[in-house]
Formats: C-alpha cells, sequence, structure tokens
C-alpha cells in the first residue's frame, strides 16, 4: 500500500518534508485539569481561581467576579503551569484556548493544562487546536447529558499533523502571529473608537460642548420636556400565542431593540395576523423600550425605528414611544438621546423587582429630558453617526481578517 502523503493545500516552498501524525500526549510533559472541589476562597487572596468560562481569544480573562484564594489554597492544589502551557476549557464551554503567560491563578475543574516538550512550537501547536478540524473532534468526543465534558483522554488521545521540520513549524506560528497581531491592533483601534465616542457622547448630552450653527453662532438653549409632553405610548403585539410565530408579518423582536441603538429591518421575526386584527403598526421615528430585564441596568433599553417600512409590529415585550413630531424630536437624534449616560441613569432608577425588573410606562413618562433645536440635534446625530460608521467599517475589518485566518487554518494544517 502506498504511503499517504501528509501534506497541507497551502505550503512554504522551501519546506518539501512529508509531515508527521503524533497525539498531544506525546508531544506534551504533563496533560491535566484543575481540582474538582470548590476552594477555601479568600477576597484579599494573592490567585484567582479560574475555569474554563476565564479563557478567551488566547488570554484568561479576569473579571469583577473571579473569586480569589490564598497562597496557601494554591499551593495545596499546585499544578504545574509554565511559558509551555496552553489552557483549554473542557466542561460546558468547549475548546476555548490561552497562553499561560505567569498570571496568578488556580485552576478549576473545567480547565485543561497542556504543558508541551520543547520540540514543538508552542504557537502553532495552539493554532491547529483551534481549527475547525480540530474542534469538530472535541465535540464529537464529549460525555453529559445537560453539561457536555471533554474527557483528558480524548485529549491526549487527540492527533495532530505536523512538519517534521521545527522550521517549517516556526515559521507557519509566525505567520499566523502576524494575522493575529493584526487583528489586534484592529480591536485595540475598535475599543479606543468606542471608548471617544462614550466619552464624546458624555459631553454632548451634558452641554458641555456644542456645536454651532452654520454662521459661526451658538445654538438657542436646549429646552427641558417630559417625555408626556413629546410623544405618546403605544403597545406591543397582545393575544398571540407561540404557535402564531414563524410565519406571516415582519414584527421588531426583543433582541433587535436590546443588541442596537437602530432597528435592523433584515432582524425582523414573523407573526400571523389576521385580517381585521387590532394590533399597533409600527413606523418611522418610533422609539422601542424594553420592559423587563434581568438587572436594573438593562430595564429600558431603547431602539429607533430609522426605515420607513409597510406593516410591521411589535413584539410583546416592549412598548413603542411615538413622537408628536419629527422635527422636534429627530429619529437619528434620539436613537443617541435615549442610549447616553445621563438618560441611561435616570431610566434605571425605574427598575422594579427583586429576580426579575419591570419598569412603568407611566413613570416614563414623567422623566425629563434637555432637548436642542432641530438643527443642533442634526448636527449631533450626523456626528455621532459618522463616528459609528467608522467603527462598523473597523468591525468589518476585524470579521474580515479573522476569516482569511480561518481560511488559512484550513489550508496550512493537514
Amino acid at each position: 500500500m502506498a504511503e499517504v502523503q501528509l501534506t497541507p493545500l497551502l505550503r512554504f516552498p522551501e519546506f518539501e518534508n512529508n509531515w508527521e501524525t503524533l497525539t498531544l500526549e506525546k508531544m506534551s510533559s504533563r496533560i491535566g485539569d484543575g481540582i474538582h472541589g470548590t476552594p477555601q476562597y479568600d477576597e484579599e487572596g494573592a490567585y484567582f481561581f479560574v475555569n474554563g468560562n476565564n479563557l478567551s481569544n488566547g488570554r484568561i480573562e479576569i473579571t469583577e467576579t473571579t473569586k480569589k484564594v490564598s497562597e496557601e489554597e494554591q499551593q495545596k492544589h499546585y499544578r504545574e503551569l509554565n511559558d509551555r502551557t496552553i489552557l483549554m476549557s473542557i466542561n460546558g464551554t468547549i475548546g476555548n484556548l490561552a497562553y499561560y503567560n505567569n498570571e496568578p491563578v488556580m485552576l478549576g475543574k473545567s480547565a485543561a493544562y497542556i504543558n508541551l516538550l520543547p520540540d514543538f512550537e508552542i504557537s502553532y501547536v495552539f493554532n491547529y487546536l483551534s481549527t475547525r478540524k480540530i474542534q469538530a473532534f472535541f465535540h464529537s468526543e464529549l460525555t453529559g447529558s445537560t453539561i457536555k465534558n471533554l474527557s483528558l483522554r480524548t485529549i491526549r488521545e487527540t492527533k495532530l499533523h505536523l512538519p517534521t521540520d521545527t522550521p517549517e513549524q516556526q515559521k507557519i506560528a509566525s505567520f499566523l502571529t502576524a494575522v493575529d497581531a493584526r487583528i489586534q491592533l484592529l480591536q485595540k483601534k475598535k475599543a479606543k473608537l468606542e471608548e471617544y465616542k462614550k466619552g464624546v457622547m458624555q459631553k454632548l448630552f451634558s452641554q458641555e460642548i456644542r456645536f454651532k450653527n452654520e454662521n459661526g453662532n451658538d445654538f438657542p438653549d436646549w429646552e427641558e420636556k417630559r417625555l408626556g409632553e413629546i410623544g405618546a405610548t403605544f403597545n406591543g403585539l397582545t393575544g398571540k400565542t407561540k404557535d402564531d410565530f414563524g410565519e406571516g408579518k415582519p414584527y421588531v423582536q426583543y433582541m433587535q431593540i436590546f443588541s442596537n441603538s437602530k432597528i435592523i429591518i433584515e432582524d425582523f421575526g414573523l407573526v400571523k395576523i389576521d385580517e381585521g386584527e387590532n394590533q399597533s403598526k409600527v413606523q418611522y421615528g418610533d422609539v422601542f423600550f424594553t420592559t423587563s430585564s434581568e438587572t436594573p441596568n438593562e430595564i429600558g433599553t431603547a431602539s429607533v425605528m430609522l426605515d420607513e417600512i409597510g406593516d410591521v409590529f411589535l413584539n410583546s415585550f416592549c412598548f413603542g414611544f411615538r413622537p408628536n413630531s419629527l422635527s422636534e424630536l429627530v429619529p437619528y437624534f434620539s436613537r443617541y438621546l435615549f442610549r447616553s449616560a445621563l438618560f441611561r441613569r435616570e431610566i434605571i432608577k425605574l427598575a422594579q423587582g427583586s429576580t426579575r425588573f419591570n419598569m412603568s410606562k407611566v413613570e416614563l413618562m414623567k422623566l425629563k429630558v434637555f432637548l436642542p433645536r432641530e438643527k443642533e440635534q442634526i448636527k449631533i446625530a450626523e456626528f455621532l453617526t459618522s463616528l459609528d460608521d467608522s467603527i462598523e467599517s473597523i468591525e468589518n475589518e476585524i470579521d474580515a481578517s479573522m476569516e482569511y485566518k480561518k481560511g488559512l487554518l484550513q489550508k496550512m494544517f493537514v
């Protein structure tokens, strides 16, 4: 039988040797996981207790909710981690990867560690483990019914194809690292622009900074008005069951409102509406608010309809606000007004409940907002829209770069 040739579709021309197949067990000095019990937590501890959900985008992510343990507790459950360690989530969330960079951590049971031998390029192995092929293999080997688990045995038996020449491993790893560096640069650029937008919105809506009119003069003072003075509310769908959804007329879904300050019309759901049925229809300039949330900070999230549409309805877990005049409240301006930090602080105060929080429409209509005149609203909206366009452009570049990398991973590995 002829020998099977292990060579990738895309290869650097200076390398010709065939590739070999090894298991992760043969490539590692040790493969293990964290403790399977609950440690003794210590708010003043020097070590973070991390699990699989702390592993993301190649890094260990520490959040405000990450618990700590003392050095004594960490030593009691010591795991040897070093600069050749790859961490991977193996319980619940599967296959998330991170490099270990000497962070002060103690591992929980949903985080596995792979200590590679010096003969293998760590970045090469890291990228190989993130390929669709390997991730699909991991998911095919999961055990458990409600919470899925990837066994250490499966990890140890995972087969990787790799160049026999270490320089080829290194060149592949360096090339992919350069692609990652571009993605990270774009992500930082996007984060800085988002932070700038956040800061400038704060200054605009607090009137710390103001635009001038076309003649270079000040616009008139902003006017304080209650929401109930400038518009009225309307309800979403009523009398519907789950059997009514999936076909029929388009409607604005809850997540369309929660996820974006403007309604993305391509994401409409469908609902059956009988002829002559009395349901509120939405229109250009309408503002939608979520009425229920799991936390007070998410109550009353707003989104605006910025497209001219036909018969479209609103989900029953939100309500609409229709301005009396679109020159008094310009739609592109209201998109930012109702998501500004100043307005959000006031609306959060309306949250009522303990496990689930709700908001009263009546109380919302009592809230006061400061409104500039139409021309200043337009200037503010145009400026913030241009920032959003720039952020979206960078986001598209990130998506394209990540798709490019996915293609490389498929072609550069066997």
